[in-house]
């Protein structure tokens, strides 16, 4: 039992009404589980136990504070960017754009936490808060939010609680998946939308009786005539604003399935003197960016990684054989004393033991890698019954990630798969992998024990899913859908309205990139247009490009090649360009989408330009060489 354990597995209950319906579904599936062996997890979890009580002085529990009434919605309201509702000054004005942009389901999910932190101020006789019509500046009765809410309810709300009633009599017993089937995974609709539709119908549970990861169902994401955004495509100013559109979505998601999303507080540990095991990602990666700028990943995590990588993944039991404790021990002081020193010898460890300091540098960061706030939600999605709809809550969670974390994450992901990949040769399959890596990312020292009495192993099992949901699913996860595209497309809109640009560059810059727009902007029923595609780093000259309904990102990229191989354009930088048979690579160069309403956007190969011209006329298109590429010198 891991109530034993001094570090805990954090647990989200399905708030009533549902909670019976959910309940059930969430112990059929589990039961399915039975068949899959959960020996490789209680032994984890004996291993961790076994490692804590050996350094007992060193595993300083937090308490975590009870948050009192409306103070989880007033911390909701600061993180969705919405401070302003509650009556303070807002540090950045433009967030209230926000509202402008959301959906139906969005807009009821911030009402309803407006709502329930209105009537804890009014409980407290505290000043009120402003209403959300206010904001908009819709003329509203003088009823109070609670009042109103119970005279003339939100016919939105209103559907979402009868529709939630009524599901404590739904069968879940519904149709399940065909095992390795393949479904559409649409990205072009908010989820919450989505399965608001949804509420009164039925929906696919799939079978958990697959250690097969080759079984499970298949999702394709539908590539629309704007391609498909991928994390790392948008520039670090669009991504500061998916967290916070992902939050609101994954809110009102939970709210029409029925589930509270609750967060913790961040825990706060006792500092550490140590270099590398027990220091925060963002600490390691400032002290990583100092020996090697832009260093995403910390050094350390990206050496066990490699270490284990060259040697290890063929190794039969590797991450569910744990090493020797006295050696795991004494090879992270030898890290502490010389990695940075270039002087630690990887040759001689034993992979084992690599293995059990990968795991040692997980659970010893000073917050879970999943981080405290959403490590509750993360375990929560077991409990959705749909596996589209847990895919989903996973993919906005993950958004949610501070962006050191999800770096973390994927890395970590990218190298389990790789495990499970030869699973012929190190035994390994998809579910043992889950099953060993579930207590070291679920179970964290610093929070408090929330399992309830008889719960472990249905909570054990779930976890181990999720991680298998992750590992199996993480392109698909990692993909930033196109209606949040299309929120910050919209932001970006709103914003750039308020801002006069001082800079005579910038002005000028815009007033060039305009007149190129205006002249071939002065019919707008022609089928096609000519635009100018730039490539400053590359070369003096500009690529004119006719574009009609056909002209994809690929098609200009290879327009690009053959003028660039043809003509003798003026090369500004040689050693920028892949030279492969006295020719230019097409897949080492990407084609970019910058200013008007986007910051800076990787395009995806079949994005059909025109379509991406009318929806940012005033956007700048520039090629770059693909930064994943090497380059020759």
């Amino acid at each position: 039992s891991t109530r034993h354990c001094p570090w805990k597995m954090n647990q989200l209950p399905p708030k009533s009404p549902v909670a019976s319906p959910v309940s059930e579904s969430t112990n059929s599936r589990v039961e399915a589980l039975d068949n899959l062996s959960m020996d490789s997890f209680w032994l984890e979890v004996e291993n961790i136990k076994q490692s804590a009580e050996a350094e007992q002085e060193e595993c300083s529990l937090a308490d975590v504070k009870t948050q009192e009434e409306g103070e989880a919605e007033a911390e909701w309201l600061q993180d969705a960017g919405l401070a302003e509702l509650l009556g303070e000054p807002a540090s950045d004005k433009d967030n209230l754009v926000l509202l402008s942009t959301l959906t139906r389901t969005q807009a009821a999910a911030v009402q309803r936490r407006l709502d329930t932190y209105s009537r804890s101020r009014r409980r407290k006789s505290k000043h009120p808060v402003r209403h959300v019509r206010d904001i908009f500046a819709v003329a509203g009765s003088e009823d109070t939010a609670a009042e109103k809410e119970e005279s003339s309810p939100d016919p939105l709300w209103h559907n979402l609680r009868t529709s939630n009633t009524q599901r404590k009599t739904q069968d879940y017993s519904c149709t399940v998946r065909n095992p390795g089937k393949e479904e559409v995974f649409n990205m072009d609709v908010a989820y919450s939308e989505q399965a608001a539709v949804l509420l009164k119908g039925s929906f696919l549970s799939e079978s958990r009786k697959l250690k097969d990861g080759n079984a499970l169902t298949r999702f394709k994401i539908p590539k629309g005539r704007l391609g498909v955004t991928r994390i790392g495509d948008l520039s670090a100013q669009d991504m500061k604003k998916i967290p916070t559109l992902a939050l609101i979505e994954l809110t009102a998601l939970c709210d029409v399935l029925g589930f509270e999303l609750k967060r913790n507080k961040a825990a706060k540990l006792k500092t550490t003197e140590k270099r590398l095991f027990g220091v925060p990602l963002n600490t390691l990666l400032e002290n990583d960016q100092k020996l090697l700028p832009n260093t995403k990943v910390p050094l350390l995590l990206q050496a066990l990684l490699s270490c284990l990588e060259k040697r290890g993944l063929e190794t039969e039991g590797i991450l569910r054989v744990s090493g020797s404790q006295t050696r795991i021990k004494s090879l992270e002081q030898k890290l502490e004393r010389d990695f940075y020193s270039g002087l630690f010898c990887w040759d001689e460890v034993h992979q084992n033991d690599v293995s059990g300091l990968l795991k040692r540098f997980i659970r010893e960061l000073p917050a879970p890698l999943l981080t405290a706030e959403y490590l509750p939600a993360f375990a929560a999605v077991q409990n959705i019954p749909d596996l589209k709809q847990r895919l989903q809550a996973l993919n906005l969670l993950i958004l949610i990630l501070p962006e050191s974390n999800r770096n973390t994450l994927k890395a970590l992901l990218e190298f389990l798969s790789k495990v499970v990949a030869r699973e012929n040769n190190n035994k390994m399959n998809l579910w043992n992998v889950s099953t060993v890596m579930a207590p070291n990312l679920f179970m964290h020292k610093g929070l408090p024990n929330k399992i309830p009495e008889g719960k472990e192993k249905q909570l054990a099992e779930g976890a181990a899913d999720v991680v298998r949901m992750m590992i199996h699913y993480q392109d698909l996860l990692w993909t930033v859908s196109s209606f949040l595209v299309s929120q910050v497309r919209k932001l970006n809109e709103s914003n750039s309205k308020r801002y006069q640009f001082c800079d005579k560059r910038i002005k000028n810059l815009l007033r060039k990139i305009h007149a190129d727009k205006d002249k071939v902007e002065k019919n707008q029923g022609e089928p096609s247009k000519i635009v100018k595609v730039h490539a400053s780093l590359l070369l003096k000259d500009s690529l004119e490009v006719h574009l009609n309904n056909a002209t994809r990102v690929a098609d200009v990229l290879r327009q690009f090649q053959k003028n660039l191989c043809q003509n003798g354009w003026n090369i500004v930088n040689t050693v920028n360009l892949l030279k492969c048979n006295n020719s230019t690579e097409c897949t080492n160069l990407l084609l970019y989408e910058v200013g008007g309403n986007i910051g800076e956007h990787c395009l995806d190969p079949d994005t059909y330009l025109l379509d991406l011209y009318h929806i940012n006329p005033h956007a700048e298109w520039i090629i770059k060489q693909n930064p994943s590429y090497p380059r020759m010198f």
